[in-house]
């Protein structure tokens, strides 16, 4: 098997899960009970909460929650309550995730004004368009770090510092946000001075339905579920702990030897777009075509993704071929892929209905080699032969 879909989900790390059946069988206790077995269970927290916090930047704060789409949820919603007299204005990009995108549609209910930028044909934005945008009665500008479909690194650094400039200047206390689901272990985060930062575990080898939403301190927000106070009061109920614990340790195992590890991706990923426009025609990149490494590498292509057309083809039947050879790969965002309609992303760069139809991303992990993608080259590239042959392509 070779799985080439880990934009939508990784496999675990052997060690998070040994380490979660643990805590599920030892240190069963509620954190916040005050006998033995809790208290050793609020060490388990403690622990998992600091091997995670080390992966983030300094100063700030680690509130676990069930993953990148509460994460998400819960810096715009509490945001836009917590500065509801103040303004009602968010700046969010056309290619955000639906958990950025669906909230926003919420919000426009409850009388905010949402304004997305538009990005170019690599899908990234312009910074121009978003000092454009803004104006003292926006209360938070939320802009992804990596884009789930083609890989794009948007210019985060550059739009913080404009809201930054802009904060400075006008006396406001404009919010900045980033969807860092697909940037995890990908790109070092710790030198990221963002207000909120999200990140969900399944996307780096930890468990699914657990994430993590950083917050500098200082920032002004209130909490998007109440009732116990767990978490510091920012996000109630009884903590998953067999699943923060797995979170904790997969921070540390992924984000070990980062640079070496995404400098191998990077490679794995070269190769295999190499290898497949030189056995076909008509194959068109969808995203930058250079690679970068860190958020200053903005407009680049981070390692993780390499989204291809393959024209003449079906981007869902030539899924479902190669999966007979044990190749899994998708044809975008898993959040989408049960959507009717070409991809909003895509649509957004500029792609035809015909150039999105053949759309297929390949994604990477950390353990995949070279001589992996020689068996994906070999069977991708007899799969689309065969359907424009069919097809009568050209």
């Amino acid at each position: 098997m070779i799985y080439l879909d880990n934009s939508s989900t990784t496999r675990q790390y052997d060690e998070v899960t040994q380490l979660m059946y643990d805590v599920a069988m030892n240190t069963f206790g509620n954190p916040s009970s005050l006998h033995a077995l809790g208290y050793e269970a609020s060490n388990v927290l403690k622990e998992a909460r600091e091997r995670t916090a080390r992966c983030f930047p300094a100063g700030g704060e680690i509130f676990f929650n069930s993953g990148g789409t509460e994460g998400d949820n819960t810096a715009l919603v509490s945001a836009c309550r917590k500065m509801k007299r103040r303004g009602k204005r968010i700046i969010t990009t056309a290619v955000e995730h639906p958990a950025i995108l669906e909230v926003c549609k919420q919000l426009v209910q409850d009388g905010y004004i949402v304004e997305k930028l538009p990005v170019d044909s690599t899908a990234c934005i312009c910074t121009d368009d978003l000092r454009s945008a803004l104006t003292e009665d926006t209360v938070i500008v939320s802009v992804m770090s990596v884009n789930n479909e083609v890989g794009t690194i948007e210019p985060v650094l550059a739009c913080n510092d404009i809201v930054r400039a802009f904060n400075e200047q006008h006396g406001t206390g404009i919010l900045f946000h980033t969807d860092a689901v697909q940037a995890f272990s990908k790109l070092d985060l710790r030198g990221l001075p963002c207000d909120m930062i999200s990140v969900s575990g399944h996307k780096f080898h930890g468990p699914k339905g657990v994430g993590a939403l950083y917050v500098k301190r200082g920032t002004n927000i209130g909490p998007f579920v109440n009732g116990g106070g767990q978490e510091s009061g920012m996000r109630s109920g009884t903590e998953n702990l067999p699943g923060v614990a797995g979170l904790g340790l997969a921070c540390e195992m992924s984000c070990a030897g980062l640079e070496d590890k995404m400098r191998r991706m990077a490679e794995v990923n070269d190769y295999l777009r190499n290898g497949l426009l030189s056995e076909l025609p008509d194959v068109l990149m969808n995203g930058p075509e250079e690679q970068g490494l860190t958020y200053a590498d903005a407009g680049k292509r981070c390692p993780g993704v390499l989204n291809l057309s393959f024209l003449g083809t079906r981007g869902e039947v030539l899924l479902h071929t190669i999966e007979q050879d044990g190749i899994y790969v998708s044809t975008g965002s898993a959040c989408h892929s049960h959507k009717t309609g070409d991809s909003y992303v895509l649509t957004a760069m500029g792609r035809t209905h015909k150039e999105i139809e053949g759309a297929i991303r390949f994604s990477f992990n950390e353990f995949q080699t070279v001589q992996d993608m020689d068996f994906v080259i070999d069977k991708v590239t007899q799969a689309v032969r065969r359907f424009r042959k069919l097809g009568s392509f050209r």
